[in-house]
Parts: structure tokens; C-alpha cells; sequence
């Protein structure tokens, strides 16, 4: 019996402050994705802003190193990643598309001829369909109808969600990557890969929300029914927060990070007032100090802040009083102190910090972290495709036309959540 993985999959996740990469194995099968973690590699980044590349060597060396210290840690080699993407550039919307049935019952063929009327729109000469996600299908006018295979009717209707996202965002990832030494398998929409690593089929049944607080932006985006049924890109984050404490404890960013880190707190009433913190000396102040409690009010303001517009954007989507299972809070943001009792305050409904469990093995301890959400997600979702066999032996570049029409006839058929 041979010991050396045969099925490997490679997570990427270019972020704003980090790039994350994960080498793992694939187990598990369509229905149920696993991933072995065999090694995991991060590297400190400022060459990417809000999901986009603003500094292309910085980004690659950062590629490059991330990914060379997750293969030297799980001893193999990859050529293929899975590279998430999320941002203001990317933007969904619903779709709706009309056939008539050709035979005695509903066909493969038939669904994937209703997907592709409904997503057979305009995104535009700049932008390029990243996933068509089948929400409901209405078979002659009975709506509700999540599986309609096999059934009888002479009409059949689909909703679709159309997720689309700007070709030159794709186009300078892409290149980065390549430019690192690896390929790109496919790009992936950050909350879908999320999804499947905090989510439990019962929280994305009845209806919640994952809020991933990243360093350049804030990603919302809600589940119901199963499926994904809105998601969007904020631009208050986590940045914001360093910012602030640079001006209110007249600090360096790079002290800030460290004092957030390690002292801070998203939740003020939590912090007791007599702790008192050392703030790095300056030739011309000497040795300095802060109470603990002003880092956390700065902090709490703006993380409240951020919060609001989450609640906004969901009150927005008309989706707010139908998230029984609450909200999920994942990016390192999530890793304040207090950031759940912040949230309960804020959203008035259930909260809790995501952390990728479920469907990981191996080195999974490496990556059970709010910080790790999305990249475990996309090894998970790189699994979900090797087991549907459309995994890197059969990965597509996104680069012609005919694989810009054959991809998202692929995810229909798999049946994407």
C-alpha cells in the first residue's frame, strides 16, 4: 500500500494583510467532502487591496513563499491551486429562465437547457460569469421544487443566482499565480468555499448569514434553503480598526497590528478598567502607557460600525427575520475578544465565531482559526470536485469562449449546494 497522497488538492487565498496556502488530500466523496491537511504556508502581504492586485511582484513573492513552505511541509508538489475571490467586484443577481419539456419527464437536459436560458444575459464586455447557482425550479407553475429530475410536466422555470466578477480583477490574479509557477483550477467565490467549512446543513437550511471581517473589506453573504441566496462586499473593515488606533494611540501600524492582537478587545464593558497596557516608546515621548479600556473603545466604535452595515446589507437582501440560525462570524476580525457579545448586541439574533471544523483531517489543528475559514473551504470544495471527477486532471482555464459556456454548465449539473 503506498503512503504518498494520490488525490491533492491546493487552496489559495490571497487576503489583503496574508496570503494563505493549503496542500492537502482529497477524501470523502461528492455529498460529504474531506480533506486531508498535509501542510499549510503563510506569508505577510501587502500586495493585494479589497481582492485586488495592486502590487503584482508583491503578490507573487508572497504566493511563492506561502506556497513553497505548505509543499515543503507536506512533502509533495502541486501544480494547480484553487484560488478564492471575493470583493467589491464581484456582484450577484438573480435570473430567471423558461423551457418546455421535450420528453415524458424532466431530463439532465432539460435542467441544463433552463440554466442556460436564465443565465444567458448580458454581464457586459468587462465582466465574466463566475458561477450560476440553481436556486428553485418551478415546474408548470408549482414553485418550490429543488430536485425536478425525473418529475412529470410540460413547463419547466428555473431561478438562477448569477455570480459575476470583473475580468481584469481575474485576469491579474491569474497572472500572479502563474507567475509564482502554478495554475489556476478555478476561481471560486469566497462564501460558497466558506460555507463548507463552518456551515452545518441545518444553519444553512433554515437561514443565516456569514460575516467574514477581513483586513480591506467586510464579505456578507446569506444561505437559505440550502443555497446561497445573496451575497456582498463592504468597504469598512478591518483596516479601518488599525487605522484608527494609529491616530488614537499614536502608534506605528506595525504596533498597532501587535497591540490589536494581543490586548485588544471589540467589546468594551467586558474589559475591566483598572488594566493598563505599555504602548511602544518614542525618542521624544520616552516610556509610555494606556489604559486597556481606551484600545477597547476604539476598537468597540468601529467593529460597531462594521456590524451596522452588515445589518444594513442584510435588511436590505429582505432576509432579516429569516435567518433563525443567526449569524456566523469568520476572518480575523472574528478573533477579537468580545466580538460575540458585540454581535448579539448589534444583530439581535443569534451569534457565533465560525472556525473550520468539520470535513478536515490530518493537520487539521493548523487551521482552526476564524483567519482560516476561507482557504480550509476552498480545500474542501477542491475535494468536492475531484470526487465529482472535475477536479485538476479535467480543470479548466476560463480563458475561452468555449470554456466560459461549458464551466457553468458543469456546476449545474453538480448541483452546487
Amino acid at each position: 500500500m503506498s503512503t504518498s497522497p494520490q488525490r491533492l488538492v491546493a487552496a489559495l487565498d490571497l487576503g489583503s494583510t496574508r496570503v494563505v496556502a493549503i496542500v492537502a488530500e482529497a477524501t470523502g466523496d461528492a455529498r460529504e467532502p474531506l480533506a486531508r491537511v498535509l501542510g499549510v504556508g503563510v506569508e505577510r502581504s501587502a500586495g493585494m487591496r479589497r481582492g485586488v492586485v495592486r502590487d503584482l511582484e508583491e503578490t507573487t513573492r508572497a504566493i511563492t513563499k506561502a506556497m513553497a513552505d505548505a509543499q515543503r511541509m507536506a512533502g509533495v508538489e502541486v501544480g494547480t491551486v484553487y484560488c478564492g475571490i471575493a470583493g467589491e467586484h464581484v456582484a450577484g443577481r438573480s435570473s430567471h429562465g423558461m423551457v418546455s419539456v421535450t420528453g415524458d419527464e424532466i431530463r439532465t437536459g432539460d435542467v441544463a437547457r433552463v440554466n442556460d436560458m436564465a443565465s444567458n444575459v448580458s454581464f457586459g464586455r468587462d465582466h465574466e460569469l463566475l458561477h450560476a447557482i440553481p436556486q428553485d425550479y418551478i415546474i408548470d407553475q408549482q414553485p418550490g421544487i429543488s430536485e425536478p429530475i425525473g418529475m412529470t410536466g410540460s413547463r419547466l422555470e428555473a431561478e438562477v443566482y448569477l455570480v459575476t466578477v470583473l475580468s481584469s480583477v481575474l485576469q491579474n490574479m491569474r497572472r500572479a499565480v502563474e507567475r509564482a509557477g502554478f495554475h489556476v483550477g478555478e476561481f471560486v467565490l469566497e462564501p460558497l468555499a466558506a460555507s463548507l467549512a463552518v456551515l452545518t446543513p441545518d444553519e444553512r437550511e433554515l437561514g443565516c448569514a456569514i460575516v467574514e471581517l477581513g483586513g480591506g473589506s467586510t464579505n456578507v453573504s446569506i444561505f437559505q434553503g440550502g443555497k446561497i441566496r445573496h451575497t456582498a462586499s463592504l468597504l469598512c473593515a478591518g483596516g479601518h480598526v488599525t487605522a484608527d488606533l494609529v491616530h488614537g494611540l499614536q502608534v506605528t501600524q506595525q504596533d498597532a497590528e501587535r497591540i490589536k492582537e494581543r490586548f485588544g478587545a471589540a467589546y468594551e464593558p467586558l474589559v475591566p478598567e483598572e488594566d493598563v497596557i505599555q504602548l511602544p516608546s518614542t525618542p521624544g515621548q520616552g516610556a509610555r502607557s494606556a489604559h486597556r479600556r481606551v484600545l477597547a473603545h476604539i476598537m468597540h466604535m468601529r467593529l460597531q460600525e462594521v456590524l451596522e452595515y452588515a445589518l444594513d446589507e442584510i435588511t436590505r437582501s429582505g432576509y432579516h427575520q429569516r435567518m433563525p440560525a443567526g449569524v456566523i462570524l469568520t476572518g480575523g476580525g472574528a478573533q477579537a475578544a468580545g466580538i460575540v457579545e458585540l454581535g448579539r448586541e448589534v444583530f439581535a439574533m443569534p451569534v457565533r465565531i465560525g472556525v473550520p471544523r468539520q470535513g478536515l483531517t490530518g493537520l487539521a489543528d493548523s487551521v482552526e482559526s476564524a483567519r482560516m475559514v476561507v482557504p480550509a473551504g476552498l480545500a474542501l470544495y477542491g475535494a468536492r470536485q475531484l470526487a465529482l471527477g472535475s477536479g485538476f486532471g479535467t480543470g479548466v482555464r476560463r480563458g475561452t469562449q468555449v470554456e466560459k459556456y461549458l464551466a457553468p454548465v458543469k456546476r449545474w449539473l453538480q448541483d452546487f449546494f
